[in-house]
């Protein structure tokens, strides 16, 4: 029997404010991220746009309103982690990114991220801050929000 490999499954949040810019999150470890994450034990009945919804409110704060669109990207992340004992495992991690129209209301990021900022999706370089599964989900987010763009202005 060929080996199986083993994913944690994960949702991310690509926000876009009305002027195009995207909401990244720099998490407690210094790493950027989108909003989002892995799903729990308890989530696997639940609809993956109900764990999205309550990732949004755990990681940005209860005020932020937005209109969740469809699922945008597909990505495939690999990263060390920090297990208790203080070794370090690899992890795999696929996640479902959905593009998200923000409303309004204050962010107020959770414990898991020491920052945030909104960056020009037009003219953001994703490979000066992301690596991995999340930098070429974002360049493909990027690649399909200009070709959106261009057919636009048509």
């Amino acid at each position: 029997m060929e080996n199986k490999d083993t994913y944690f499954v994960a949702v991310k949040a690509f926000i876009l404010d009305e002027e195009g810019n995207i909401l990244i999150t720099k998490d407690r470890f210094g790493d950027w991220d989108m909003p989002g994450g892995r799903l729990r034990e308890e989530d696997f009945n639940t609809p993956l746009e109900e764990v999205l919804a309550r990732k949004i409110r755990e990681e940005l704060g209860e005020s932020v309103t937005y209109e969740l669109g469809s699922p945008a990207v597909f990505m495939r992340h690999e990263r060390d982690e920090v297990m208790s004992d203080g070794s370090r495992q690899k992890r795999r991690i696929f996640a479902i990114g959905y593009g998200v129209k923000f409303k309004g209301g204050e962010i107020k990021l959770g414990a898991s991220h020491a920052a945030y900022e909104w960056a020009p999706l037009g003219s953001f370089d994703p490979a000066a801050r992301f690596t991995g599964g999340w930098l070429r989900g974002l360049q493909d987010f990027q690649a399909a929000y200009l070709k959106n763009i261009s057919h636009a202005d048509r």
